[in-house]
């Protein structure tokens, strides 16, 4: 009998499209049959420009804008996610501003993460050279395991 390695840190990369939604089924299923802890991070992507927003709208703005946005994200976690999870002991919710990629492998690294879990949106052409592929520079840089989930929808065409 083989023997399947213990995935006992399950890392979930989420930007709450289906596509993250379908790695949530994969990512939860592993982490409970090795009873492991499920993190799920989102990260969110900076802008170079981000700091002229400041030039328009007044501090007390920008915090209310921040403050929406931080609530609409909480309100995705649990909608997606922590209501289909019975022990929240398990489960690890992490946010982090950067490029995704770069804040994926050093959240992992820094966890110990075991195995990390992500969608792909499966662009191709000219989609993807412009939009490029988070999954794609995770899978070339990662020194640790990752699955790649591919979207499908309900009829189970991608």
């Amino acid at each position: 009998m083989i023997e399947y390695p213990k995935y006992k840190k399950v890392l979930l990369c989420t930007d709450f499209s289906k596509n993250s939604d379908c790695a949530f089924d994969y990512a939860f299923g592993i982490a409970k049959r090795d009873e492991g802890v499920l993190y799920i991070l989102h990260v969110i992507p900076t802008t170079p420009d981000s700091y002229n927003l400041e030039r328009w709208v007044t501090k007390g703005q920008l915090d209310k804008i921040k403050s929406t946005i931080q609530e609409d994200r909480e309100k995705m976690f649990n909608d997606k996610y922590l209501n289909h999870i019975k022990d929240k002991t398990k489960v690890k919710i992490v946010t982090k501003s950067g490029r995704e990629d770069e804040e994926i492998l050093k959240f992992a690294q820094k966890e110990k993460i075991d195995i990390i879990v992500i969608g792909t949106h499966g662009r191709t052409g000219i989609e993807h050279v412009f939009l490029g592929s988070v999954a794609e520079k995770i899978i070339r840089r990662s020194p640790i395991p990752v699955f790649v989930i591919p979207w499908r929808d309900k009829a189970g065409l991608t």
